[in-house]
């Protein structure tokens, strides 16, 4: 059965936006439209037809980053309590920070920061701020609900984000080994989440 207009511009989309992240992990922001055309199958204008620049393809791809993080966050009717919840977005958390496509992604921004400063701001803003803005807004959440009692959300969301970071990040970031296996990871992640569960229960 023949796919409609939607689902083929649709799957071409993610071709695109997977092609980009391949490129641009391996290549920086030296990877070029035409590279990132080549690798999803996919005409040079198909790609600008869909996003426009390869700054855009850069934020769609932290856009849909930050959505699979905060995905435990944004389901209050799915039974999970705020302990639950929290330990599911820290475990996400720690797998992206353990997939060297994700790391080596970050590292470029780092890098070329200096360069390409709007590019390195929408990085921050669309990613990092984003996500921890989601996480505040859960929080207060869970407040209002009177499963937690926070009284700063925003510092709140800080605090728990740097528990589970640690110094994993800036380790995979120097190329110094960090052990983050799925076992660790499942371990900082509910230990992060009881402890700030305990911190701030009502």
């Amino acid at each position: 059965m023949p796919r409609r207009l939607g689902q083929v511009d649709e799957s071409k989309g993610i071709a695109i936006l997977e092609a980009a992240r391949q490129a641009l992990a391996e290549r920086g922001m030296g990877a070029s439209i035409e590279d990132i055309a080549r690798r999803a199958q996919v005409s040079k204008q198909t790609v600008y037809n869909r996003f426009g620049s390869k700054a855009e393809l850069v934020r769609v791809l932290i856009e849909r980053r930050v959505d699979e993080i905060t995905a435990h966050l944004d389901n209050p009717g799915s039974g999970e309590g705020p302990e639950e919840a929290l330990a599911g977005y820290a475990r996400v958390v720690l797998e992206s920070i353990a997939t060297p496509s994700s790391i080596a992604l970050l590292r470029i921004h780092i890098q070329g920061a200096a360069e390409m400063p709007d590019l390195a701001r929408t990085f921050f803003e669309t990613g990092t701020r984003t996500s921890r803005a989601r996480l505040a807004a859960f929080l207060d959440g869970e407040t209002r609900a009177g499963r937690l009692r926070v009284d700063d959300c925003a510092l709140a969301a800080e605090f728990f984000a740097g528990m589970v970071i640690g110094s994993h990040q800036t380790g995979r970031l120097l190329g110094v080994d960090s052990h983050l296996d799925p076992a660790v990871i499942d371990r900082i992640a509910r230990e992060a989440a009881s402890r700030f569960v305990r911190a701030y229960g009502p």
